[in-house]
């Protein structure tokens, strides 16, 4: 049964709600870019190029001599400079500093494309009823990953010169959240609402999770760049440095990191793989066969990247991979559980 429409969904229609769908799924793609352009940022060491937070007259990059010469003074005094780039000229300095401008300017990007469509809705009265609550939130959400960067480029802006694993974590965490709600509410707009799967299909998007959350302890260690070979790590399949850390050992420790996030990952690929097949048996066929080749690619790209010692490459492909895989899946359990009762579907 339909429910009233509220004051701001009053011209909302069919047609409106189509359009609101496939802005969601753009800034979802926007969002998918951000990841991978935070990750080649971390990769190529790029993330604490710039030492000031400027919100607003950060947008502009440095216009002139001066100007570059003043950001370049501020990188110097930092401790990453002193620890790992001492010597670096100017010419270097613009190659990092690139990377990371650009990171947030994609930042300040997604903001606009979503900030001015959703105050355009509001003001028109279009928003699809029951939505702006989900909307709100995300606008919210998409504010608050700011701060929660800045907070994350802090953690390197010490004499420690090494931003936070645990910061990292949050930062990748928090972007996917942002990711899967635009996709699940762009798929409840675009078919009709779906209910929150269950069963094989959320312990596999739990199990995708935890996999890329593990990779982020992973990259904030640099653990990729030891025992660059599969499945041995050294002599024996456990790293001698295994439990060196203590209670803390899975969150400190690069090789353990590394040891988990190989079997975690193993343990998902054999998950995924058994849920596109069922998913395929179901009827789901193409769904099926699309989350079985994107957990098979993001496996291999993970082995390479692994083997080849953290390419940038290779690692920004690795990147992408993984969000291409939650959203495959996320688009499969939303069709599972499209229009099912309480009982159903249980996949």
């Amino acid at each position: 049964m339909a429910t009233a429409s509220t004051p701001l969904s009053v011209n909302a229609t069919a047609h409106s709600q189509k359009l609101v769908a496939y802005w969601l799924f753009g800034m979802a793609s926007l969002v998918a870019i951000m990841v991978v352009i935070g990750g080649v940022t971390r990769l190529t060491g790029s993330g604490l190029s710039m030492v000031e937070w400027r919100p607003l007259m950060g947008t502009l990059p440095p216009l002139n001599a001066a100007e570059w010469q003043r950001v370049f003074d501020l990188y110097r005094a930092s401790a990453e400079y002193e620890q790992f780039n001492h010597g670096m000229d100017l010419g270097g300095f613009k190659t990092i500093f690139f990377w990371e401008y650009f990171h947030r300017l994609w930042g300040r990007l997604l903001g606009l494309a979503f900030g001015l469509p959703f105050l355009f809705l509001l003001f028109t009265r279009r928003i699809p009823n029951g939505y702006n609550r989900r909307l709100t939130t995300l606008l919210l959400l998409g504010g608050f990953q700011g701060v929660i960067g800045w907070w994350m480029v802090k953690s390197g802006l010490s004499e420690d010169a090494a931003v936070s694993q645990y910061r990292l974590a949050v930062h990748l965490g928090m972007a996917l959240v942002i990711f899967s709600l635009l996709i699940w509410t762009a798929l409840d707009l675009f078919y009709q609402p779906s209910r929150r799967p269950r069963g094989h299909t959320m312990g596999s998007l739990v199990l995708i999770a935890i996999t890329i959350l593990a990779g982020a302890l992973v990259a904030g260690m640099d653990a990729g760049l030891l025992y660059n070979e599969y499945p041995l790590m050294g002599a024996g399949l456990v790293p001698i440095e295994y439990g060196e850390a203590g209670y803390l050992d899975a969150f400190e420790n690069p090789a353990s990191a590394q040891f988990h996030h190989r079997w975690i990952a193993a343990l998902t690929f054999g998950a995924v793989v058994a849920l596109g097949m069922r998913a395929r048996r179901g009827g789901y066929k193409m769904l099926g066969g699309a989350v079985i080749g994107a957990v098979s690619l993001q496996f291999l790209l993970g082995i390479a990247t692994l083997l080849h010692g953290v390419p940038v490459t290779l690692g920004g492909m690795h990147q992408a991979g993984a969000v291409i895989l939650l959203g495959t899946t996320l688009a499969l359990a939303h069709a599972q559980y499209r229009g099912q009762k309480r009982g159903q579907a249980g996949s």
